[in-house]
């Protein structure tokens, strides 16, 4: 693919997001009492905005213009926020997490692999060094405290070096035996031939034949090189001549300019910044003055005295400086002059109404108002996604960039986004002088003294020695770590978690029977609740806040799994406050509170976070078991709420819970801490059988992974529909009992067959159907 294949991907995306917010604009205003027709709505809009995000997504991925880049993830973050907002509309309008769309996906002639939440690859990428830095940190803490012990290198003995070297050794010596064979015979070849030579010497014809041979060729391969360049020039992929001899003064002028220091690779914006310094720096200043300066006399001359000059806290100059007439200013005086009178008049009339009325019993209005119907609630991405799509529009709908082969940067647009940065660090500069001359001003015309400052420089300095001495995040972090409380993430991806799409949602629906989810809507509500929030700022920031999450589902059917992949997507921590966990640490209610203080700092000074409950029934338990009265799981049953109340919406962090038996806890405090519940089941025959599918699923996947083979010997819908009512973890059980070291190195005599993973699977409990009811 080429750039110009990524740029049409981004315009095709801007288009039909302008053409999405068209709609936003005309259908959402309106009042809508149909809730069949409202979901349809919200659905179509979900589905659009999904397209949307997986194509501005691949082409922000692939484009290497920055510029290009930040506009693509400006209006990401946006179409992001709208994809949650919308979400949480739906949810609202059906009570549930769970929405079947595919008679909608079937009106659209689309596939459920097209509205697949992608997760954008920038989470990892744009902060990949840190995130190395953080786990090199992590293994050497966790070395040096015997928590984790590397793999030991397998040693051999000494008859085997022996051997291997011996090996080695005559290998070498035959290929050499064997190249200077090859090197006589062709000697003892070439002499014969000039024994015969010489004897008969060269015809006319073979020495003409000879000389066309070579001739010939190389004027074919002259023409084969011309046509290939020809064709790369119409393709876009090579540059014309005329423009190939041009790039090459360029790039002769750049490794100049790089030997001599002024632009050092990469670091072109601070260049640019220090060029417009240099050169606009002086005539900014002086601006500046002047228009502060005029600013002083005018305000002198309508008020009858200088302004004080607001606090470096209060915007210096830019909180009184404004580009006005002082003829705009003294209206504006009179206009308050009169809306206080306004006020003073209105509050005269409310008095005398008041006396009048004190006699009469005041109208009850209990009647409620008649439902309007469904309306949008507000958003706060529209204004984004419409920021950025005209700033789309202004600069790169029509722009011109075919021949720009560099795809780095553009010098005008970084000069007028440096040019606001220059100004606002010269402004701190004009400031402080500005205001020693308004002070000299005051003392000279009004003979006016001010000491705020002072006492305002004195404030500050108490207000920064009482942040001191504080524990440091390192010494924190290490401690977390010896603890036991900060782990280490496991490497797995969402795209592992395998599970296929409900195809019988809206028909179950249709009947009054609630379908059980899919692998494939869980994994949907995973992106959406725990890594797209997490993975950005302004997302988590702006979007509904989902705080808390709770997986639950029986034991196998992947919770531990899903809480390391949020956090291998995101790159975030992974606290483990497990009761098992942290049982005989940190004793005590006051030490209690100190860990998860040390945890909350930590989790947002180190964001994104997650911090992981495993077995959370047992903190909501109603009663405790004998055997777990050591762990005295109960403890964090108080304590969380308030967690949880401290998180605001700039913390990246997430509190999972997983069970796999919820209704053993008390369901009124449990469901307050837990503001999203995700039940997972155990996978449907879809999910467990791929044969008519895009990928195989779960048995074929999990096979396979192991290093199995699949063969005709083996029928994976045999074993699709006999392992109905067990989970991925039986599964996987099955198929790690039977595919051992022996086994796989029998394999290619002894195919695999269906009754060697049955027979494992039945010494296996499976999911039973009470079992399975209690959690519906």
């Amino acid at each position: 693919f080429s750039i110009s294949t990524y740029n049409k991907m981004w315009a095709d995306a801007q288009k039909d997001l302008d053409i999405q917010l068209r709609r936003e604009r005309e259908e959402f205003l309106q009042p809508e009492k149909d809730r069949v027709k409202v979901f349809k709505m919200l659905a179509a809009s979900y589905i659009k905005y999904i397209q949307i995000f997986r194509s501005l997504e691949t082409a922000h991925d692939h484009l290497v213009h920055r510029q290009k880049r930040t506009v693509i993830r400006q209006v990401l973050d946006g179409v992001i926020g709208r994809i949650l907002e919308i979400k949480k509309e739906m949810v609202e309008l059906e009570k549930s997490e769970f929405h079947y769309i595919d008679n909608i996906l079937e009106d659209l002639k689309l596939l459920p692999e097209d509205i697949e939440v992608p997760i954008p690859r920038y989470f990892i990428k744009e902060k990949l060094e840190v995130l190395q830095q953080r786990e090199k940190i992590l293994d050497q803490v966790l070395l040096n405290t015997g928590l984790q012990t590397q793999k030991p290198v397998k040693g051999m003995t000494f008859e085997e070096a022996v051997k291997v070297i011996q090996v080695a050794e005559r290998a070498r010596q035959g290929r050499r035996r064997a190249a200077s064979m090859k090197q006589v015979c062709l000697e003892e070849k070439r002499q014969r031939q000039t024994k015969l030579q010489v004897q008969t010497g060269p015809k006319p014809d073979d020495a003409a034949t000879c000389i066309q041979k070579v001739w010939r060729g190389y004027i074919q391969r002259k023409k084969t090189e011309n046509m290939r360049e020809e064709e790369m020039i119409f393709l876009g992929m090579s540059l014309p001549p005329h423009l190939k001899a041009m790039s090459i003064s360029q790039m002769h002028a750049r490794q100049v300019n790089a030997l001599q220091g002024e632009v050092p690779e990469g670091n072109e914006e601070a260049f640019i910044k220090d060029k417009l310094r240099e050169t606009e720096g002086l005539d900014i200043k002086q601006t500046l003055q002047d228009q502060i300066g005029q600013c002083f006399i005018e305000c002198r001359h309508i008020l009858g005295k200088f302004p004080d000059y607001p606090s470096e806290e209060a915007g210096g100059s830019m909180a009184i400086f404004s580009q006005k007439t002082p003829e705009q200013v003294a209206a504006e005086l009179a206009a308050k002059k009169e809306m206080a009178l306004q006020k003073k008049d209105q509050k005269g009339k409310k008095e005398k109404g008041k006396e009048k009325m004190s006699g009469k019993t005041p109208l009850k209005t209990g009647k409620k108002e008649e439902e309007e119907g469904w309306k949008m609630a507000p958003s706060n991405f529209l204004s984004i996604m419409e920021e950025g799509n005209s700033q789309y529009k202004a600069i790169w709908q029509n722009r011109d960039d075919g021949w720009d082969f560099l795809q780095d940067h553009d010098p005008e647009l970084i000069k007028e986004e440096k040019r606001e940065e220059v100004e606002k660090e010269i402004r701190v500069q004009v400031d402080e002088l500005m205001q020693q001359k308004l002070e000299n001003l005051k003392l000279a015309v009004d003979g006016e003294k001010s000491a705020k400052q002072k006492k305002r420089r004195k404030g500050e300095k108490v207000r920064a020695a009482s942040c001191e001495n504080s524990r440091t995040i390192d010494s924190l972090y290490m401690e977390l770590v010896e603890e036991g409380l900060l782990i280490k993430p496991k490497t797995v991806n969402l795209s592992d978690y395998v599970g296929k799409y409900s195809y019988l949602g809206t028909t179950l629906r249709q009947v009054d029977v609630e379908p059980m989810p899919s692998l494939a809507d869980v994994r949907q509500l995973i992106a959406l609740y725990g890594i797209l929030p997490l993975g950005s700022q302004t997302v988590h920031e702006k979007a509904p806040v989902v705080k808390s999450l709770l997986l639950a589902g029986p034991v196998g059917v992947g919770k531990t799994m899903l809480v390391h992949a949020i956090c291998t997507e995101t790159g975030a921590n992974l606290f483990n406050l497990s009761s098992s966990n942290i049982a005989g640490k940190y004793p005590g209610k006051n030490s209690l509170q100190m860990m998860l203080h040390m945890v909350l700092k930590v989790a947002k000074q180190l964001q994104p976070s997650v911090v992981w409950i495993g077995d959370t029934e047992k903190v909501f338990s109603k009663t405790v078991p004998k055997a777990g009265e050591e762990m005295n799981p109960k403890r964090l049953e108080k304590i969380l709420p308030k967690f949880l109340q401290a998180l605001k919406a700039q913390d990246r962090v997430l509190l999972v819970g997983t069970t796999n038996r919820p209704f053993d806890a008390n369901l009124k405090p449990f469901c307050k801490v837990y503001q999203k519940i995700i039940l997972i089941p155990r996978p449907d025959y879809a999910s467990r059988f791929g044969k008519y599918f895009e990928w195989s699923l779960l048995w074929k996947h999990i096979i396979l992974q192991n290093g199995g083979a699949i063969t005709n010997s083996l029928n994976i819908s045999c074993l699709a529909k006999v392992s109905d009512g067990f989970t991925q973890g039986h599964i996987v059980h099955a198929v790690q009992t039977v595919l051992s070291k022996l086994r796989l190195l029998q394999m290619p005599r002894k195919p695999l067959r269906t009754a060697e993973f049955t027979t494992s699977l039945a010494t296996q409990d499976p999911v039973y159907k009470e079992e399975e009811e209690t959690f519906k």
